[in-house]
């Protein structure tokens, strides 16, 4: 059976020090770090942590706002406690929130393939903002 729920894929969190803030939730909160080795390798640019089998939260590196560019004005986010809120639906409610959006004409950055999340790498995926200006991750792995 395919369950077909909206689940909370991941959280991007703003660090000043992404080792600091993995090893803070690996001993403090018991959350187990993910791809720490790679990034201190500078292989990867970023570390996250594990909060379940489909949720971790990315620990994003300050210093990488400039960077933020999915979507106008996403790097006046630096700062602020949460960069965005990544949403991991199924192919067919992605595609109908997709449609809403536009219907709606709610802006929507490109399409993005083989991101890093929760659970490997997703197909597509894409940002938008709500009303209030919280920036939004949309994506699948199906």
């Amino acid at each position: 059976m395919t369950d077909h729920t909206a689940r909370l894929d991941h959280v991007v969190l703003w660090v000043r020090d992404p080792v600091a803030a993995a090893d803070f939730c690996d001993r403090a909160i018991g959350l187990e770090p993910l791809r720490l080795t790679e990034f201190a390798a500078g292989e990867v640019p970023f570390p996250s942590v594990r909060v379940s089998d489909e949720t971790i939260l990315d620990l994003m590196p300050l210093t990488f706002a400039e960077r933020m560019t999915m979507l106008p004005g996403a790097a006046d986010s630096a700062g602020h406690p949460v960069n965005h809120v990544c949403l991991s639906l199924p192919r067919g409610d992605f595609d109908a929130l997709l449609s809403r959006l536009e219907e709606r004409s709610v802006p929507v950055s490109e399409l993005s393939y083989d991101s890093f999340g929760a659970r490997g790498k997703a197909r597509r995926s894409f940002y938008f903002r709500d009303p209030d200006g919280n920036v939004f991750e949309a994506r699948h792995y199906d």
